[in-house]
């Protein structure tokens, strides 16, 4: 009785946020299907709306002209060299490669290269199988009279946003770059890996 209670309380939203978390037996066809139809399409699909409309919008997405929604294929793998068969290497030629982008930066920078009017703003996950991840990433025209005029957003348009994605300044960036923690233990992150290892030569 009580769960039927706070279920008649909870907000479009969500709703939609909880069946992400814990999706129904019968959505499985569902996204069956819709997995085999973005494989079959282009890498940088621009579409209408969001797959996750909870996540876009507290992310920063609003349903007018100036955003740009893109949904981006990345595959997966490439982290990890060919077998090495022949000829003497180094002794410190690994096989593994340290990646530092994540593949929600990379899938960002990617659509921001297809755009290259405008400026991300952020993105979020939708899905994966064993050959791709796709990501919907927001996209915002920095030039457009809306965007512009609205003080949510306007500030994007600011010099000092430019090409913010390629600079590791979006979430996705940020979390690469390991500044999600602070205090002990992260004191070599800020401002950032490249300034604190000059400073430690100087």
């Amino acid at each position: 009785m009580v769960l039927d209670n706070l279920e008649a309380k909870m907000g479009m939203y969500q709703h939609i946020r909880e069946s992400w978390k814990n999706p129904q037996a019968d959505l499985r066809n569902l996204w069956k299907s819709r997995i085999i139809e973005w494989r079959s399409t282009g890498s940088t699909v621009r579409i209408e709306r969001p797959t996750r409309l909870d996540r876009a919008r507290s992310l920063g997405y609003r349903a007018k002209q100036g955003f740009v929604l893109i949904r981006q294929r990345v595959p997966r793998g490439g982290r990890q060299r060919a077998k090495i068969r022949k000829g003497r290497t180094s002794r410190h030629f690994g096989r593994r490669k340290n990646v530092d982008k994540s593949y929600q930066q990379v899938a960002e920078e990617r659509s921001a290269k297809k755009y290259p009017n405008c400026e991300v703003l952020n993105s979020y996950y939708v899905a994966e199988d064993g050959i791709y991840f796709w990501y919907e990433v927001i996209l915002v025209d920095k030039a457009h009279p809306q965007v512009l005029a609205d003080k949510r957003i306007s500030w994007i348009a600011m010099p000092q946003h430019t090409r913010r994605v390629f600079r590791g300044l979006t979430s996705a960036g940020r979390k690469s770059r390991g500044l999600r923690h602070k205090g002990k233990g992260a004191e070599k992150f800020r401002p950032g890996r490249t300034a604190n290892r000059k400073r430690r030569l100087e």
